[in-house]
């Protein structure tokens, strides 16, 4: 029997790799007659097709996964790009919506003639009225200490 695996006698590299090889020893196995290496081989070979074919299988699943996300993430931001676009249509559209000018400063030198009229006018203070204060009736006074009336 002849030996073209790895020095531990284990088939190496990628799955297809070794695939390629249980075919090649099976080959070779049933050129020499012998049919139970042959069969080995054979099955090993298989073995690992459906383990490759599995695999191969899962990373597809995971393939359209991760697309029918991205896909999903597009439309959501097309979504919102739609969005942006039409409330900007819409502010365009609107003039009250649009960016008002900022007040000049007074002080700065814009060209601009102060008039009397532009200028605040001085506020004058408040004068309080006095309360009217309640007549006072007189009743007589039993105690002599209290309060003296104020004098007309």
């Amino acid at each position: 029997m002849f030996d073209s695996s790895g020095p531990d006698g284990k088939v190496r590299g990628t799955p297809q790799q070794i695939i390629d090889k249980y075919n090649q020893l099976h080959r070779d196995a049933q050129l020499s007659g012998d049919r139970v290496n042959a069969e080995n081989f054979a099955q090993h070979a298989e073995h690992y097709l459906r383990m490759l074919a599995e695999a191969q299988r899962e990373v597809e699943a995971k393939r359209q996964e991760q697309e029918a996300q991205n896909r999903e993430r597009q439309a959501e931001r097309d979504r919102e790009r739609a969005e942006r676009l039409k409330a900007q249509e819409e502010a365009a559209a609107d003039p009250s919506t649009l960016d008002q000018p900022d007040v000049a400063d007074a002080g700065a030198d814009n060209g601009l003639v102060e008039t009397p009229e532009a200028q605040p006018k001085p506020r004058k203070p408040r004068q309080r009225k006095p309360k009217p204060q309640p007549e006072a009736t007189e009743q007589p006074s039993s105690d002599d200490t209290a309060a003296p009336e104020a004098a007309e």
